[in-house]
């Protein structure tokens, strides 16, 4: 494998920390690590320019169910080009994609950082029995749902999601209804929206506010090694 386009920022930086040079593109979102090299961007995860990635002739395109649209990914399939799709919705799974993305569709030794990542997970220690709401977006508010990446991350740091078992992945939920749900803490990531000290808290008064990192909370990639000190901290910090 010698060519490569990643649609997904956390896969971006698990090839690009695993085998620096293989990206030849990488979306507009894709922040870590910090030098990509010669890797091209080529649009959003939700407007790729697929007519570009095309041309970048890649041998493979690295994508993600739910953070790419499928006609975009057809498109491509269309133009030529493999597209391998992960789906994650918890840690073990996402451990089997990487493992499935990096040894088996790029070729690559396993990476240390994926082992680290695992031990690390496996001595977290909860933070304690805690409730919480999870929200992920602004005008509407949207929370963590049912089945999804982050949620599982913060059940393995003993934080329930009220709304782990709603139907919908992520609903809508009213902020009075958020307010009233009565939970130990608000959860705010600093992504997709970007929670802040100043932007977000205040629609809660009084129900302690954990921010945290959005990409150790979202992300499955070499993040995964730091995120259960780092959002420990974080939620004990709110505590």
């Amino acid at each position: 494998m010698r060519r490569v386009v990643s649609l997904v920022p956390s896969l971006t930086e698990a090839v690009a920390v695993s085998a620096p040079g293989l990206l030849v593109g990488v979306t507009d979102w894709c922040t870590h690590p910090g030098d990509l090299g010669a890797a091209e961007r080529i649009g959003g995860t939700k407007n790729p320019d697929v007519r570009r990635i095309a041309e970048l002739r890649p041998d493979l395109v690295i994508a993600n169910e739910e953070e790419n649209r499928a006609p975009d990914l057809a498109a491509l399939r269309a133009a030529g080009v493999e597209v391998l799709v992960t789906e994650v919705r918890d840690l073990p799974q996402a451990l089997r994609e990487l493992d499935r993305v990096l040894v088996g569709a790029l070729g690559l030794a396993r990476p240390a950082w994926l082992a680290d990542a695992e031990a690390a997970w496996a001595r977290a220690e909860p933070v304690g029995g805690l409730t919480a709401f999870v929200p992920v977006w602004r005008r509407p508010w949207m929370v963590l749902g049912r089945d999804t990446f982050a949620g599982d991350l913060l059940a393995r740091l003993g934080v329930r999601n009220v709304y782990a078992g709603h139907a919908e992945r992520y609903p809508r939920i009213p902020v009075e209804e958020l307010a009233a749900a009565g939970c130990d803490l608000v959860v705010l990531p600093d992504e997709p929206y970007r929670f802040t000290a100043e932007d977000g808290p205040e629609a809660f008064p009084g129900l302690p506010a954990a921010l945290v990192d959005g990409r150790h909370l979202t992300w499955y990639g070499p993040s995964l090694v730091d995120a259960p000190r780092v959002l420990a901290d974080a939620l004990r910090a709110a505590r």
